[in-house]
């Protein structure tokens, strides 16, 4: 139990990147006033909980009735982490992880930007969804393990939330440096996982026996 805690929570906190959203929601939501941030910050978090949440949930019987098998699942999904880690240690922006140019253009001319850009795909983005169906199959049906996926999920966002909230804050404390810091060494440790998952979808595949 403690290593699948272990490694949804570290797994999580790379690819929804509650930092790095608590930056763009600062930056995103500079010149409003601190009730109207609370209620973006809190519409947001809802919002990318619920969507994280379907795809833990319901994504691997999705899979399972498009004929996905559980090797193919983690392959792919270790080459898309690998993919956002690598952006992360490089300091790249794909979209995996973080809105692209175009859509923080788009963003900053919309009134409401809690769904979008924030809670997807800043919060809830591709390599979110991608872990949360990807950490929920490796489950292979143990309800226990399950639970505990969705538990770390759950505090995951939880601490979302309330970096959302003192976004401001943090921006001042932590700064720009610190904050690339940890991006680089969350993303050595996501690249080192997503190769992990990636090895284990070609070992149980059989392709090579």
């Amino acid at each position: 139990m403690l290593e699948t805690a272990l490694l949804a929570f570290t797994t999580f906190v790379a690819t929804i990147g509650p930092i790095e959203a608590a930056f763009f929601f600062a930056t995103l939501s500079h010149g409003r006033i601190r009730p109207e941030r609370r209620r973006i910050a809190g519409k947001a978090a809802i919002i990318a909980t619920i969507i994280l949440l379907l795809f833990a949930v319901l994504g691997e019987p999705i899979l399972k009735f498009l004929g996905v098998s559980l090797p193919a699942l983690r392959a792919a999904g270790g080459v898309l982490l690998l993919l956002i880690a690598i952006d992360m240690v490089f300091v790249r922006q794909s979209g995996g992880t973080s809105p692209t140019d175009s859509e923080q253009a788009e963003a900053q001319a919309k009134q409401d930007i809690a769904v979008f850009p924030l809670a997807t795909p800043i919060i809830a983005g591709p390599g979110a969804m991608s872990s949360a169906v990807l950490l929920a199959a490796n489950t292979e049906g143990d309800w226990a393990r399950h639970a505990v996926v969705v538990a770390v999920l759950l505090a995951v966002m939880l601490g979302t939330w309330l970096l959302l909230l003192a976004a401001s804050r943090m921006q001042e404390l932590v700064g720009l440096t610190a904050r690339l810091v940890i991006d680089r060494v969350l993303g050595i440790l996501l690249a080192a996982l997503a190769m992990q998952f990636l090895l284990d979808g070609i070992a149980q595949s059989e392709v090579f026996r």
